[in-house]
């Protein structure tokens, strides 16, 4: 019997190695075939056992230093926003979700699956298809395990600094904030190939929960022109996170070539209305808290209200009306 030298076999496992990655990309193609691919490949020091328990740290950290929203509407809506787009996922955890008390507008996912999103993301967002884009797109980066597999190439670092480097993108930000550590900016930045995967699997998500993946592009050019108008407003969250226009037009490009039009998407919902207004009004009510009281009769006009008068519920919402009661669809041409 003729035996295989051993260069032909390494060959044949070359071929095999290349053929199973081709298949996985074909797999990471297609929306249909999420929860059955493995997107978080990659060299990764971290089993997802430890992945979760330093996740649960430093969630624990960010809850001392930051003020949770505790209004069960508003926390249940949220975390029902998010267990959508999870199931819609190729996240292996289990995810926690929890609102933080802030007006900057920001969201971020730890690496386990502890996920927190700012109230002031909620009230820039106009729909919530828009806030359900920016929260696929953090799922994203735990359901790759962005997190740990950047954590594995900066094994060199001091030990101490380990955990720190978890912290990527926004969440990089408020961590270094809170603690006041000098951490330098490029712990706190994904790669821009992770950056591109999460926009590219975070469309994906969002696109196979029923929204309309168009606006998760049109919330960050929103982003954009609110910073070009007047430079300094949103840098401050988004130095670490950069919505460029590349990756906005490589974002509408994947959306044309790997998403087939529904004939219609969830744009909007009652239910978002009705938590913006619940926020808007936990948010005016500190400011007027605030306000020394000098005896003088005050007015405070709802936002948006223009110089009408404004019906409002008992709880500060807006009234439903019979078309309220249903999600806002869009139907695509053609």
């Amino acid at each position: 019997m003729r035996r295989l030298s051993a260069v032909p076999v390494a060959v044949l496992a070359a071929l095999s190695l290349l053929a199973a990655g081709a298949f996985a990309d074909d797999k990471k193609k297609d929306p249909e075939a999420i929860g059955d691919r493995d997107v978080g490949k990659g060299v990764n020091f971290y089993s997802l056992e430890k992945e979760i328990a330093l996740g649960k740290q430093l969630a624990q950290e960010v809850e001392r230093q930051a003020k949770i929203i505790d209004d069960p509407i508003i926390a249940e809506y949220v975390n029902r926003v998010g267990q959508n787009l999870i199931r819609n996922s190729d996240a292996k955890v289990p995810f926690t979700i929890k609102v933080l008390d802030t007006e900057e507008v920001n969201a971020f996912a730890l690496p386990g699956g502890f996920f927190f999103v700012n109230s002031g993301l909620i009230l820039k967002a106009d729909t919530e298809a828009e806030l359900a884009g920016v929260m696929a797109h953090e799922i994203a980066h735990v359901a790759a395990r962005h997190g740990t597999r950047q954590a594995t190439r900066g094994e060199l670092i001091n030990i101490g600094t380990i955990p720190l480097i978890f912290m990527g993108g926004w969440t990089g930000y408020i961590i270094r904030q809170g603690a006041g550590l000098a951490i330098p900016m490029g712990f706190l930045q994904f790669t821009k190939a992770f950056e591109r995967e999460a926009d590219y699997l975070g469309l994906q998500y969002l696109y196979k929960s029923g929204y309309d993946p168009t606006a998760f592009v049109d919330f960050f050019e929103k982003i954009q022109t609110l910073e070009k108008k007047k430079p300094g407003t949103m840098a401050k969250v988004f130095s670490t996170h950069p919505m460029t226009d590349d990756r906005i037009k490589t974002a509408q490009t994947e959306i044309d070539k790997i998403l087939v039009a529904k004939p219609e998407y969830v744009v909007n919902t009652s239910e978002f209305n009705d938590v913006k207004g619940r926020l808007n009004m936990l948010h005016n009510h500190r400011k007027v808290d605030t306000n020394k009281d000098d005896g003088r009769p005050r007015l405070r006009r709802a936002p948006g209200s223009g110089n009408g008068p404004v019906d409002q519920n008992d709880d500060g919402t807006t009234p439903k009306t019979d078309q309220d009661e249903r999600p806002t669809l869009k139907r695509r041409d053609g």
